[in-house]
């Protein structure tokens, strides 16, 4: 067994990738999932998408064939081949293997920046650091969408421990034993709106039972 405290993040996904889709089949999560859906592809339409931390591709599928392009990049190569090898309705989505904290490395024109799930994964002490390196990409104006889970209680691993600067962790188990230590903070609605407050503004925010929506726009505010 691994040592809970040892490992990092993305060695974490990166032995994680051919179970990671597994946790979009939990009954119980099918009703957001299937709003999320509906909702996502008219938020993209026509965009130019810059996707980070696009793991294994499940939020790729459902943007790409309503985006002009998508972007999908990620720092594993082991999950973005696991999302090279899915369908997606005749759309030809770019996997780049790409530092969500030097998205300057990324070639390319991008109107819509996606960022699912990654989030919760950013250290609270990281959060300036990565939203400077976004705003500093993309146009003044540019939307973001923002996606991550909610706390349910007896849906998500529960939390282990608290970090000194906040940040929440869980204990999570591969099939084949080993387990991990893996940061996954669950900001509030208030809490993210500050967060974001120096680098984005026009912030809508939308809460289901196991996730949450944000969009916001880059660069509307200037930082203090």
């Amino acid at each position: 067994m691994t040592n809970p405290a040892s490992g990092t993040l993305a060695e974490y996904y990166q032995q994680r990738a051919t179970e990671y889709d597994e946790i979009y089949t939990r009954p119980e999560r099918q009703a957001d999932l299937a709003e999320l859906k509906r909702t996502l592809p008219p938020l993209v339409a026509g965009r130019n998408v810059l996707e980070i931390a696009a793991g294994t591709g499940y939020w790729t599928q459902v943007m790409a064939p309503a985006a002009a392009s998508v972007t999908a990049t990620d720092l594993n190569p082991q999950t973005l081949e696991v999302a090279a090898s899915k369908d997606y309705a005749g759309a030809s989505p770019r996997f780049l293997v790409a530092d969500a904290f030097r998205l300057d490395a990324v070639r390319g024109e991008f109107d819509l920046v996606f960022c699912g799930f990654w989030w919760s994964h950013i250290p609270r002490s990281d959060v300036p650091r990565f939203l400077a390196g976004v705003r500093a990409r993309v146009a003044s104006g540019t939307p973001m969408l923002i996606m991550d889970n909610m706390y349910v209680e007896g849906s998500v691993h529960p939390i282990a421990r608290t970090g000194p600067d906040g940040d929440t962790y869980q204990l999570r188990r591969l099939h084949d034993g080993r387990q991990y230590e893996v940061l996954k903070n669950f900001p509030t609605r208030h809490q993210l709106a500050g967060d974001l407050a120096p680098w984005a503004g026009n912030l809508s925010y939308t809460e289901l039972t196991h996730y949450w929506l944000a969009c916001c726009e880059l660069g509307v505010t200037a930082p203090a």
